[in-house]
């Protein structure tokens, strides 16, 4: 198992939801107001006067074959629209509850 945090410019919001549907990702858990700034590229997300736009998060744990279907798929969409800054990160899962 695999645990995939993914944030992005909340206005990928439903496209992110979308595509955990189709891949077969039902659980996950959503943090509807995140900040920060990308480590290269894009534009800061803090929710402030300068900086208006917020990111979101969402933390999901899959089985590991569903990993790379879904990163190709996000990574797609990030390319469409670069400047947002979706980004996703890939944590192995030791035990569940």
């Amino acid at each position: 198992m695999k645990s995939i945090l993914i944030t992005f410019d909340q206005a990928f919001y439903e496209r992110i939801i979308e595509t955990l549907d189709r891949h077969n990702c039902r659980g996950f858990s959503y943090l509807e107001q995140v900040q920060g700034r990308g480590s290269r590229t894009g534009e800061p997300h803090y929710g402030s006067h300068a900086w208006p736009s917020m990111c979101s998060a969402v933390i999901t744990v899959v089985d590991d074959a569903k990993v790379d279907p879904l990163l190709e798929t996000l990574h797609m969409m990030d390319k469409e629209t670069e400047m947002l800054g979706l980004r996703a990160f890939v944590w192995n899962i030791e035990k569940t509850i």
